[in-house]
């Protein structure tokens, strides 16, 4: 969840967007598949795909081999519907940033699509179904994890750090990086330290993911009055945090290897990937140092390159179990 994935941006104000107003969240003139899809843009699926991209390695690794596929299913749903509850709550209170930014201008709370009440009792909808259903197709710990999250998301992040501090996403990352958890517990019932490591490893991610997109719409952000630290801080600053924070990173992806006792896919993935994307921030860093531009040059490259990352070190993870068996 960097995620974070992803901040979004909203109000209790003017619902006017770009596309302009609509019936909002009635049907009219509007198929059925329009309003289903208006609802499903509010659970932003393609964050959601980044974050059970992590719990699925996360569980055959927990399990050292295949989980049941119940199991997983459930997981699976119950994780969505609790990414897809915060995420739509996120967008009901963000809407009114939402609205001044040309990335977001077009969320379906901005342009009408969807009514204000409408937003709010799905996004609580899905958060108590998301509950419900873990703990009674899952474990009540997985379930407990899954409510914080929400609570993370939604009131730590959305309602008191974004708007107010620069360091809005590392400390609201934490949502994010609860996905990991959750499909630990799923399996064990609990919560170990390589699960916290790994929990570690997305929360050290999640910074320097997100400002080199947050860099890129910079302007957005300061339109909206949101202290993102690309808003408020120096190039130069930004790139050496993201270096302190990639390097905090691949040291608890390496620590992995002898406290959850992976094998030597697991290994070579952690340390082949975790050299490569820190060479990406570091001549970036170097870069920014020297004062050069351009699009091959720029933040971009290592948001992209972040998404590679993480994607080939959760895939060697959820690999690793039955290489070594």
């Amino acid at each position: 969840m960097t995620a974070t994935q992803g901040a979004s941006v909203q109000d209790s104000g003017p619902e006017g967007g770009s596309s302009g107003r609509r019936d909002g969240g009635g049907f009219g003139s509007r198929t059925l598949r329009s309003v289903v899809g208006s609802y499903v843009a509010l659970t932003k699926p393609r964050i959601i795909e980044l974050l059970l991209i992590t719990t699925i390695p996360t569980m055959f690794l927990a399990a050292g081999g295949f989980p049941s596929l119940g199991l997983i299913l459930a997981t699976m749903v119950g994780g969505y519907l609790a990414a897809g509850g915060a995420n739509a709550l996120n967008m009901y209170l963000d809407r009114d940033i939402d609205a001044k930014m040309k990335r977001t201008r077009n969320r379906p709370l901005v342009t009408g699509d969807i009514s204000p009440r409408a937003g709010l009792i799905f996004g609580l909808t899905l958060s108590l179904v998301s509950g419900l259903w873990l703990g009674l197709l899952v474990n009540w710990m997985s379930a407990a994890l899954a409510l914080g999250a929400i609570l993370l998301y939604v009131v730590f992040y959305t309602m008191i750090l974004k708007r107010r501090t620069s360091q809005n996403i590392v400390w609201g990352g934490v949502a994010g990086c609860m996905p990991v958890l959750i499909g630990w517990s799923a399996v064990t019932g609990t919560v170990s330290w390589t699960a916290v490591l790994l929990f570690l490893v997305i929360f050290f991610w999640t910074p320097p993911h997100y400002w080199p997109l947050a860099e890129k719409f910079s302007t957005d952000y300061a339109d909206a009055g949101v202290p993102m630290l690309p808003v408020v801080a120096s190039r130069r600053s930004v790139a050496r945090q993201m270096v302190m924070h990639t390097a905090l990173m691949i040291a608890c992806s390496l620590a992995i290897i002898p406290l959850g006792h992976t094998g030597w896919v697991y290994g070579v993935a952690a340390v082949a990937s975790g050299a490569w994307f820190a060479f990406l921030v570091v001549r970036y860093a170097l870069r920014v140092r020297r004062g050069l531009t351009g699009k091959a040059l720029g933040p971009m490259v290592v948001f992209h390159g972040s998404i590679t990352y993480l994607t080939v070190l959760f895939v060697a993870l959820a690999i690793d179990p039955f290489v070594t068996l």
